[in-house]
């Protein structure tokens, strides 16, 4: 039974970049696979439901070139989750092209396993009608109509897809969407580590070296796993990992601290500890996993709700902001006055007031205090991009030359940073769909591919 098992994790997003030189430490310290999470729902559902990518070509490309050359010359596996972003079929085909382009310019070629996530709207017709789908957390119910408006719906794989790629000969797997400690925990788990300690391990490295002191998530670290701990290393001289850098990241986009649930289960971590090795490392020891009877796994879709238009503008004079709330609710009212026809359904119109409560909005515990200046956001949703252009602008001109009692001058209320001061912004997304699905098997719902690709191909 192997003893260590070492996962190199070189960056936080597939084309955030690291550094050479601790990618170089992380290479002379043998690992036996480099793994890298390419996607996030952070971003928010646009990327899903419009299919594009939230990370730059050719800042992925530089990654990949580097990551697949070192992977096939040390004869590892690459595992990258979540391709594209958001996961769903386009993304994953945006970072299959890549791949491919970067093995024909290395003058390579490599078994690729392409694993989709893509649920159809059949299938979860059928899940849906009998039951297996539920709402996680406090969400909305689904329905059938949600379902029929979302342009893209992906699942959330463990780390059973991976395996069986691996276990089909695959030396570089790439994932539609995928639990985010899924890639860093597969290559171990398949050698018999235990479950909780490789994915609690993959929970931490998915975000590389944020977990450091400093932070970075453009930066490289290294998990080493026994068959009782793990001990996390960020390989720049200039980090060091903590036992509270560990313990907080432990707790890292998480609404209970002592649970996680995944595909399949929950990592217990009420048992966990955390020590430091020396200066640099933390070993944590202690977690437990949950199995989950029957299995289920995270869907998440995204539908078209509107076209969305912004306008950005500065405001400095102390009357205005004195008057702010009264003055935005009275445009409002003179807008929609000028637009009789426009229906409350057919459009929305938001003022963002960045200074005051532009972040928490109606959370915000300062709302009281009044700001020398105001950075306002006009934003309009309507159900044409005509509709939304119009209204905004309608919204900015008024607002630019209102009238309001105690006013000093007529030369206008705003400032405006840019010139056109509208900006279109296309298709708006919401999530549609944000459920669990119980699975009878947790690979078949997530088809491999297995293809030589690159240069011989």
């Amino acid at each position: 039974m192997t003893e260590v098992i070492k996962v190199l994790s070189p960056t936080a997003i597939l084309g955030y970049g690291f550094p050479d030189a601790s990618f170089q430490v992380g290479l002379d310290r043998n690992p036996n696979v480099i793994a890298v999470d390419a996607g996030s729902t952070d971003p928010g559902p646009h990327y899903l439901g419009s299919g594009k990518s939230f990370t730059d070509r050719v800042a992925v490309k530089r990654d990949l070139m580097r990551l697949i050359d070192a992977a096939l010359s040390r004869r590892i596996p690459l595992l990258i989750g979540s391709a594209g972003g958001a996961g769903a079929r386009p993304h994953l085909d945006w970072c299959v092209a890549i791949i491919e382009d970067c093995l024909k310019d290395l003058n390579r070629s490599a078994k690729v396993a392409v694993i989709s996530a893509d649920q159809s709207a059949g299938e979860l017709l059928a899940a849906h009608r009998s039951k297996r789908i539920t709402p996680l957390g406090p969400v909305f119910d689904l329905t059938e109509g949600l379902i029929a408006e979302s342009t893209h719906v992906v699942a959330q794989m463990g780390v059973e897809p991976i395996v069986r790629a691996l276990d089909q000969g695959a030396e570089i797997v790439v994932t539609g969407r995928c639990y985010d400690p899924a890639v860093f925990a597969a290559v171990p788990i398949r050698r018999g580590f235990p479950e909780a300690l490789a994915l609690h391990m993959g929970k931490i490295l998915e975000c590389a070296a944020i977990a450091a002191v400093p932070g970075s998530g453009a930066d490289c670290m290294l998990g080493t796993l026994t068959h009782d701990s793990f001990v996390l290393e960020p390989l720049n001289p200039e980090r060091r990992c903590t036992v509270t850098s560990v313990a907080a990241h432990t707790l890292y986009e998480k609404s209970d601290p002592r649970y996680l649930p995944g595909p399949g289960g929950t990592l217990d971590l009420t048992q966990c500890e955390f020590e430091a090795v020396d200066a640099r490392r933390v070993r944590v020891s202690g977690t437990q996993f949950i199995v989950d009877t029957p299995y289920r796994v995270k869907l998440e879709g995204a539908r078209p709700i509107g076209f969305r238009t912004i306008s950005i503008a500065g405001v400095r004079s102390p009357d205005f902001i004195g008057s702010l709330d009264a003055i935005l609710e009275s445009a409002r009212e003179s807008v929609f006055s000028h637009f009789p026809d426009v229906a409350p359904e057919e459009a929305t119109l938001i003022f963002r007031c960045y200074g005051r409560d532009g972040v928490m909005g109606s959370l915000e515990p300062m709302r009281d205090v009044v700001p020398h200046e105001i950075g306002l956001v006009i934003e309009v949703t309507a159900r044409s991009q005509e509709l939304a252009d119009t209204l905004c602008a309608s919204a900015r001109s008024t607002l630019l030359h209102l009238g309001y009692p105690g006013r000093q001058s007529t030369a206008g209320n705003l400032a405006f940073p840019y010139s056109p001061s509208d900006v279109s912004l296309g298709a708006v997304y919401a999530f549609s769909i944000y459920h669990l699905m119980e699975v009878d098997d947790p690979v078949t719902p997530f088809p491999i591919q297995l293809r030589v690709m690159g240069a011989s191909a």
